[in-house]
């Protein structure tokens, strides 16, 4: 238990929430109600309260109360250049890649444009979905220029690219462009993807440079509404 009450009380709420006990878009009890459940002071209450509001927990609706956030959401980095295993390694949640498809194969028009490559250079195509907590909720579609990635596996394809670009084949990831928009679902998301009734979808599209500003690799990451949010840190400058 914290030494300070409010904390305790932060803690306790926190638990509930993250654990699924208590719901998202669950009314939490009054403060007069909370007062007497902890038995401690209106001022306590409010500020474990300002606490879970400042961190995303709940959001407080002036005359009408607090009401759970959805902590589920998948927080992803905006300006990271971070793989899916990483993310969800942090997270310690269950999760599991369907390779769809591997291939290697001459680009279509599309492909040549975002990779600046030639129609008679190969690339490698693979298509996974991502699931977490048992739902697919993203589509990666990859195209790797094999100039730069002779050979590739299934097995690869189920773990993580960059791990295997970065500790097989030495390659030096550096940044990467990224776009981000909102679009209708494709009959391939409706296939591959838990959608349910959603009927939009953000699509992720990554041009991934090397160390020498190569550029190597695009991806189209197409991510189900409710489990993501994007996130970044942005300072003024003065």
């Amino acid at each position: 238990m914290r030494e300070n009450k409010f904390l305790a009380i932060y803690d306790d709420l926190v638990e509930q929430i993250q654990s699924g006990e208590i719901k998202p878009s669950t009314k939490l009890p009054s403060e007069n109600e909370m007062v007497e459940q902890y038995g401690t002071s209106r001022e306590t209450v409010r500020k474990a309260l300002n606490l879970l509001s400042q961190n995303g927990f709940i959001q407080k609706i002036k005359g009408k109360g607090s009401f759970t956030l959805d902590v589920r959401k998948f927080d992803f980095p905006v300006s990271g250049l971070v793989s899916f295993k990483e993310l969800v390694d942090k997270m310690g949640k269950p999760w599991k890649t369907i390779v769809y498809e591997m291939a290697l194969e001459k680009p279509n028009s599309y492909i040549q444009k975002q990779l600046n490559i030639k129609a008679n250079e190969q690339v490698w195509k693979i298509a996974r979905a991502r699931e977490l907590d048992g739902e697919r909720i993203i589509l990666d579609k990859d195209y790797v220029c094999q100039s730069f990635v002779p050979t590739l596996s299934m097995e690869t394809c189920e773990g993580s690219l960059f791990s295997y670009f970065e500790g097989e084949l030495g390659l030096k990831i550096s940044f990467a462009k990224k776009e981000i928009s909102v679009d209708e679902p494709t009959e391939e998301d409706y296939k591959y993807l838990d959608l349910k009734d959603y009927k939009h979808i953000v699509v992720v599209k990554n041009y991934i440079y090397l160390e020498d500003a190569s550029l190597f690799q695009y991806t189209e990451s197409r991510h189900r509404l409710d489990k993501f949010r994007f996130v970044d840190f942005a300072r003024r400058g003065h």
